[in-house]
């Protein structure tokens, strides 16, 4: 990777993934690309370029790509599961024709593509326990469609056209700096600015329902190794499953009391959220992605707890 365009730069893993290329890569390297509205403030917008850079406007893209000489574009434009199905109309322009206009952008300049997948793309027929790589793909959720789409859409254009498309399905990503938006993993996040804040967390996800996560740090990591991984060694390129942590919520309730005695926790279900959650895996078996790129994650969950709980503090005003 030379010059790197990240599409949703001030986004929950795009503004912290735009932060770690320009440390690796340099900050005239990675533009950082916005949509009206979204546009980057502070270190993100004084530490590099940035640009304008709506997915549903090709040309636009193409501009961008060819001012500042685009190789590597991670585009991580989505609605999130819980949004998307309030407004699936919009979460398939985003996800789907966005992608297209993306692809065919990278096709015409001989650009690299990153388009995140997700746990998402499973559904209730899926083996829940050590999911396979390769496995039975039938979601209930517009977001999941699109996650499936995204992933067939990207390796049709790699055998079809030679792009060199790459993606890794995301657990639900746990960071202290940008909170989420949207998403049926937040409460993982929320869970721990409730702990700092001294107050009660009311769980929307039922007691006993696991699903696969990841720390931010160990998501970003992915994410850069993946695009810089020996071609030659890819046997997949899209939708590589990424293990890191498999909890419900009992179990990083006890993990934040290890730090938080008098943390307290209750549970009121929202069905939408639950029946969300229970679609997808527990835990997935990432192999692959271990074998063909020597993915490995840093963080378990006590000391991932530790971390949030410590940033947290300090970010809150709370130490």
């Amino acid at each position: 990777m030379k010059n790197i365009l990240v599409i949703g730069s001030t986004g929950q893993i795009g503004s912290e993934l735009t932060r770690e290329l320009r440390n690796r890569y340099g900050n005239e390297h990675v533009v950082a690309g916005f949509i009206k509205g979204a546009e980057p403030k502070g270190e993100l917008l004084e530490s590099g370029p940035s640009a304008e850079a709506d997915v549903t406007n090709a040309e636009m893209i193409s501009d961008v790509v060819k001012r500042y000489d685009i190789d590597t574009i991670y585009n991580l434009a989505a609605l999130l599961s819980v949004v998307a199905e309030s407004k699936p109309r919009l979460a398939w322009k985003i996800g789907i024709d966005g992608l297209w206009n993306i692809l065919e952008v990278a096709r015409e300049n001989h650009c690299a593509v990153f388009t995140p997948s997700s746990i998402g793309s499973f559904g209730p027929s899926t083996p829940h326990d050590h999911t396979p790589q390769d496995t039975i793909q039938r979601p209930t959720t517009m977001y999941g469609v699109t996650k499936v789409t995204t992933e067939l859409l990207s390796d049709y254009y790699f055998h079809k056209y030679g792009v060199d498309t790459r993606s890794v399905r995301f657990p639900g990503v746990i960071s202290y700096v940008t909170p989420p938006g949207g998403g049926t993993t937040d409460y993982a996040v929320d869970i721990y600015y409730y702990a700092t804040r001294g107050e009660k967390f009311t769980c929307p996800i039922k007691e006993g329902t696991r699903m696969d996560m990841i720390y931010m740090p160990d998501a970003l990591n992915a994410s850069i190794m993946l695009m810089e991984a020996d071609p030659t060694r890819l046997v997949h390129h899209n939708g590589f499953n990424i293990a890191s942590l498999s909890f419900g919520p009992e179990t990083v309730y006890q993990s934040i009391r290890k730090y938080k005695p008098d943390f307290e926790m209750v549970y009121d279900v929202d069905p939408l959220k639950q029946g969300i959650a229970e679609s997808w895996p527990d835990i997935m078996d990432d192999t692959c992605a271990r074998q063909e790129w020597d993915w490995k994650p840093t963080y378990d969950l006590d000391t991932m707890t530790r971390d949030m709980l410590e940033h947290l503090a300090v970010k809150l005003g709370k130490k």
